[in-house]
């Protein structure tokens, strides 16, 4: 099967034909890993693994570079870009790269990995011990701007490990437990005479276009506007899309959570990021101080810290960037899963330069979209517990 370079796949791929549960589709399948198989089997040969033996090549397989010391990489590379300028614009232009290779590279592969996380656990960690180390015996940071970082740094871990909590999978029940709670209101208002109240009601929690629909991977019904990832293996509610960075699916559950966990860390870090270049550059703005401060690399920790200045920007550009995504979305009432549908099927309006996909089957204005944003997860607490 050839899949497209560099693209991840969207959440409800086709499966493979020898995934079906039909036979007569799965012995006609023509992925690669099913050829090799059924060629060994003609020439009557077993699997070569050279001098490897299954159980070592399997284990190969399974090893994730996070389980490498990239870790411990990390800061030798900060520190061989401290030492010339020219050599930090190499390892800081070709970092970047790598970590998106590897990145398109696990979405193809459509597994689960920690090296992500890790690595942003990591680089959250190492920028704040620099920060406490080499910035504040200068005496260039008040306590209480010390104190404002610190703040920022604990409310991320917060919120990311509410985040981690879970997306909100589509349980087995929910389809009949859903049908059994309208089965109940129609009872009612049929019995009381409202009727139409309740239409109304039922027509303001689903548009009356969309129906529950059969998951083709996981068989189970699931509501509409839910999505089944094929990296986690499940179908979750109101799916966005799955986070590598968080090593999880961004739902209905943890939507909001995730989208306070990048406010509030791209706002910690762009403060951060002023603190260190102006301790280290007092005489230059901010934004010319981090192209431009003289004499930063006449000393090796102000020399590391302005490269971790640089390194901090980077990821706070890219994770500012998903947070303004993220902000026109909700504001058009779509999700990332809905946008990369929209586009496929030729069905949304790109607007905002291609920012956004506009696809207007959600959307109830901007007022009504964030609000439904912001209660959502409570509207749906409120089901639950009513089943």
């Amino acid at each position: 099967m050839k899949w497209e370079k560099l693209k991840p796949p969207e959440p409800d791929d086709p499966m493979c034909c020898c995934e079906c549960d039909i036979y007569l589709y799965r012995c006609c399948c023509d992925c690669e890993d099913l050829d090799e198989a059924f060629n060994r089997w003609l020439k009557e040969k077993p699997p070569s693994y050279g001098l490897q033996s299954p159980v070592l090549r399997t284990m190969i397989n399974q090893l994730e570079i996070s389980m490498i010391p990239a870790l411990l990489l990390l800061p030798l590379l900060l520190k061989a870009a401290a030492l010339h300028y020219l050599l930090g614009i190499t390892i800081l232009t070709a970092l970047p790269i790598l970590v998106l290779s590897y990145y398109y590279a696990t979405h193809q592969r459509k597994r689960r990995t920690l090296f992500f996380l890790t690595l942003a656990l990591y680089s959250l960690a190492y920028m704040y011990y620099l920060f406490i180390v080499e910035i504040l015996p200068r005496g260039d940071v008040s306590p209480l701007q010390a104190c404002v970082v610190t703040t920022g740094m604990i409310l991320t871990i917060v919120s990311l490990i509410y985040t981690k909590r879970g997306p909100g999978f589509v349980p087995a029940s929910h389809h009949e437990a859903n049908r059994q709670r309208t089965d109940a209101e129609d009872d009612f208002t049929h019995s009381d005479g409202f009727i139409q109240a309740t239409a109304a009601e039922q027509t303001s929690k689903y548009p009356p276009t969309t129906k529950w629909s059969l998951c083709p991977v996981c068989k189970v019904m699931r509501p509409p506007r839910a999505g089944h990832c094929r990296t986690c293996g499940s179908c979750v509610q109101r799916l966005d899309h799955h986070c590598v960075w968080i090593n999880s699916c961004v739902g209905q559950a943890n939507h909001r959570s995730f989208l306070q966990t990048l406010c509030v860390f791209v706002l910690t870090s762009v403060y951060g990021i002023g603190l260190v270049l102006r301790s280290l550059c007092p005489h230059q703005y901010l934004m010319t101080a981090l192209f431009y401060c003289p004499g930063v690399y006449t000393q090796p920790s102000t020399a590391l810290c302005f490269t971790c200045c640089w390194y901090s920007s980077i990821i706070t550009v890219g994770l500012l960037y998903l947070l303004v995504v993220q902000v026109l979305n909700i504001s058009f009432n779509v999700t990332g899963r809905e946008a990369q549908l929209a586009l496929r099927n030729k069905k949304g309006q790109s607007r905002l330069w291609g920012l956004v996909i506009d696809t207007g089957e959600y959307s109830r204005g901007f007022y009504q979209n964030w609000a439904e944003f912001l209660t959502m997860y409570t509207s749906a607490k409120k089901h639950k517990a009513e089943d």
